[in-house]
């Protein structure tokens, strides 16, 4: 195996690792500031960025790839984020609730991400595998976000009705 492919595959794990940490740190700071449609809405609308790399010939996959990248992620992978993503109103304010169980999940997803990523570097470029796990990625965020956005919507919506 050449030295090339082994430092990118590092690479790979190094920043996989630290885009769970972070995704569990910012979670838990979350949970401890109230939230807002603003805070909801923004991390698909900055990850939606990230489609810009297919513009590079390199890491562009076929449609049927990217639909079951998107597929995967919108009915595996949200799914338990959803089941660990609530709200609560303190006072005015609505807040994220801590779950531990947040914590495990997005810790086993990442656990799965890996493993599976070994398995998909044997058949596709490492370009064409980091294509794969952001339309993943972006299939698991996008109904999460939209679930937690129909939550904050109702809590807000009822927040209306008590003060009438």
């Amino acid at each position: 195996m050449s030295h090339a492919l082994v430092s990118s595959q590092l690479m790979s794990l190094i920043v996989s690792l630290c885009a769970g940490t972070a995704v569990i740190v910012l979670r838990l700071r979350a949970s401890n500031k109230p939230t807002s449609m603003k805070k909801i809405i923004m991390p698909p609308i900055g990850m939606a960025t990230g489609f810009g790399m297919f513009l590079v010939p390199a890491v562009r996959i076929p449609w049927l790839w990217a639909i079951g990248a998107f597929l995967a992620g919108a009915s595996i992978f949200a799914y338990p984020l959803i089941r660990t993503s609530r709200f609560e109103r303190i006072g005015k304010e609505v807040y994220l609730k801590r779950s531990n169980m947040f914590i495990v999940v997005i810790v086993g997803l990442l656990v799965l991400r890996l493993i599976l990523h070994d398995v998909v570097e044997q058949y596709v470029s490492i370009s064409q595998s980091a294509s794969l796990f952001f339309i993943l990625a972006f299939g698991m965020l996008l109904p999460w976000r939209l679930a937690m956005m129909m939550q904050y919507k109702k809590l807000m919506a009822e927040k209306v009705e008590s003060e009438q």
